[in-house]
């Protein structure tokens, strides 16, 4: 793998939520990648210096379920912390990032399900990991029902009108984590693929039935013209990714 360099591995909990978009921008940049699938049984590793970073995607558990894979899971990247392996979560991701780091995972008060618009509310660190000050314009695809707080020394930056905490960065000097709580990865083929799953549908109608859904659409919103939403949504995608990617640790393995 490129010279012996270190791969990034990418955890997948669930066979419906696999990389998407990031498993592109890997390949597009030339680097080297494992796919972990938890769903599968894949163990999780005990030393976070096998890989140059690790990346967690989403599944629709919760990070207080009694898995036998979080605690393991949230210890390795108490490891990869300490040994200076950059972490980037999506969704679920992003919350085993801020428990394992000491920050609580709740229930959110509604679910947010489908595209929705977010608004920068640190300009100066919105600048320094997506380029820009302002989002307007680009929406954001959505599916949870947890929400992180803020691990110690996290800085949020994004926010929606029924999430507060959408993407925090923590900066440790010579790399930096990244938490969303969005799925900036996804791609036409993963959009279409939950829709048809019947028992992610079925979530939705639960969800209007209980709360109203006020931040849920229905499938034909979610795909309408998926291509172009994704495709905008994939290019901020590309800068958090290269803004993280400044603190992969790209040493050869030993």
């Amino acid at each position: 793998m490129n010279g012996g360099a270190r791969p990034v591995a990418i955890f997948q909990h669930d066979r419906d939520v696999g990389p998407g978009y990031f498993e592109t921008w890997l390949r597009e940049r030339a680097l080297p990648y494992a796919l972990i699938r938890i769903d599968r049984g894949d163990p999780v590793p005990a030393d976070p210096r096998e890989f140059a970073g690790l990346c967690f995607m989403g599944g629709p558990m919760s990070v207080n379920d009694p898995l036998p894979w979080i605690e393991p899971a949230c210890a390795l990247i108490r490891a990869a912390d300490a040994a200076g392996v950059p972490v980037i979560g999506h969704c679920l991701g992003g919350q085993l990032l801020a428990k394992a780091l000491g920050a609580r995972v709740t229930r959110s008060p509604v679910k947010e399900i489908g595209w929705g618009a977010l608004r920068v509310t640190d300009a100066r660190l919105a600048a320094e990991w997506l380029g820009v000050e302002s989002v307007e314009g680009v929406e954001f695809f959505q599916w949870h029902g947890d929400a992180f707080a803020l691990p110690p020394g996290a800085r949020n930056f994004l926010s929606s009108a029924y999430c507060e905490h959408q993407a925090y960065a923590i900066d440790r000097g010579g790399y930096a984590h990244l938490g969303m709580q969005f799925h900036c990865e996804m791609t036409p083929a993963l959009v279409r693929s939950w829709l048809a799953d019947e028992t992610w549908i079925a979530e939705v109608e639960q969800e209007r039935r209980t709360n109203g859904g006020p931040a849920v659409q229905d499938a034909a919103e979610m795909l309408r013209d998926v291509q172009a939403r994704t495709t905008r949504m994939n290019a901020l995608a590309a800068r958090l990714y290269d803004r993280w990617r400044k603190g992969l640790a790209t040493a050869p393995r030993r």
